[in-house]
């Protein structure tokens, strides 16, 4: 994994990454700062209590500032002062349930804010690369047995799915318009379903499935048969970093081409159903543990989702190195530390050192 995400790139470098406060954010914050990196946050207080920003002591090793990134002065403050050459964006409305509910905050923050970012990184000498995460409901969504593209058409049936959409249009807008003429390289990167320590968000199947086996109480399960490509949250997070790497190294090399769309998913054996995931925690916790499946009417979810990530593979040498089971268990070992009273920073980086150091 060294070879791939280069400490030496890293080291002392300045990095801004919006949504640091969040599960992901907290993971690659984390991350950067065990490579040495001078790491600057920007993103809203953490939604849950607990956190894994709070847990781990995320804002312990780097600059936290806590904004909204719907007000543009205030994210164009922290970027100027940040004065970054890398930026991460992570900063987003994640969940398709909450988007029915608000479809117009999740509007605002997915796709007004990664347009707040995209101004202010415009006004901001020195940024030479920029990740804008987005995700892999961002494709139209045919219920195929086969993964997508970078290159298939972008879609969504639901307010979350049609903000990744539109983010990643916005993304590209600014790209060929504005950016690649400053120097500025910029990919999207677009994840499956992550899972690991520190997550409680509400509506998702892990936190949610874990919170049900601590309070004895059975689980319900909206759609136990959709299909979601799984993966642990270090699997894309080694993604952005290697990309990154590629676009503030090889900007100027045009043939290279990495300012562009990627995917960053498991393996096609690890596109598993709610139903799989939830039998292996089960089995991991315990018999007290119980799930079945819930007869009310749910707003509607794609039943089938995969990533086809053979240019991933191919041009950026990345690949899954834990599979789903792997994932799941390396999950609930890092909530059993948690509820033993463990140091979850020095746990948390220990985790992604023994990733690191997959071949």
């Amino acid at each position: 994994m060294e070879k791939l995400v280069t400490p030496a790139f890293w080291r002392g470098r300045r990095v801004f990454v919006t949504g640091h406060t969040g599960f992901k954010g907290g993971w690659l914050s984390l991350w950067l700062q065990h490579l040495g990196a001078e790491v600057f946050g920007y993103a809203l207080p953490p939604s849950t209590v607990p956190s894994l920003f709070d847990e781990a002591g995320v804002a312990d090793g780097m600059h936290s500032v806590l904004g909204d990134i719907r007000d543009p002065a205030r994210l164009a403050e922290a970027l100027a002062s940040a004065r970054p050459e890398v930026v991460l964006h992570l900063a987003a409305q994640p969940l398709v349930p909450l988007s029915y509910a608000e479809p117009a905050a999740t509007f605002a923050t997915n796709v007004m804010g990664t347009v707040n970012l995209l101004e202010a990184v415009r006004d901001t000498p020195g940024v030479r690369a920029v990740v804008v995460v987005s995700s892999d409901k961002c494709y139209e969504n045919h219920e195929w047995v086969w993964g997508y593209r970078e290159t298939d058409a972008l879609g969504g049936h639901d307010p979350y799915s049609a903000s990744k959409g539109c983010t990643e249009l916005v993304a590209a807008s600014y790209r060929h318009a504005f950016l690649a003429g400053q120097g500025v390289a910029l990919a999207t990167a677009r994840a499956g379903n992550v899972i690991g320590g520190g997550d409680w968000t509400a509506t998702r199947l892990v936190p949610d499935v874990l919170a049900a086996f601590a309070a004895g109480e059975p689980v319900l399960l909206r759609n136990p048969g959709a299909i979601r490509p799984w993966q642990h949250v270090l699997e894309p997070l080694a993604g952005y970093l290697a990309l990154a790497q590629r676009l503030a190294t090889e900007i100027d090399t045009p043939s290279a081409s990495w300012a562009d769309a990627w995917n960053f998913g498991p393996d096609a054996r690890d596109a598993r159903s709610v139903a799989w995931v939830v039998e292996r925690l089960a089995r991991g916790w315990g018999p007290d543990a119980r799930w079945s499946a819930s007869t009310d009417a749910h707003p509607h979810e794609a039943h089938t989702l995969k990533l086809d990530c053979s240019k991933a593979h191919s041009r950026l040498g990345w690949h899954p190195r834990w599979d789903a089971e792997t994932a799941i268990a390396r999950t609930l070992a890092w909530h059993q530390a948690w509820r033993g009273g463990a140091d979850m920073r020095r746990y948390t980086l220990d985790e992604i050192t023994a990733f690191a150091r997959q071949p």
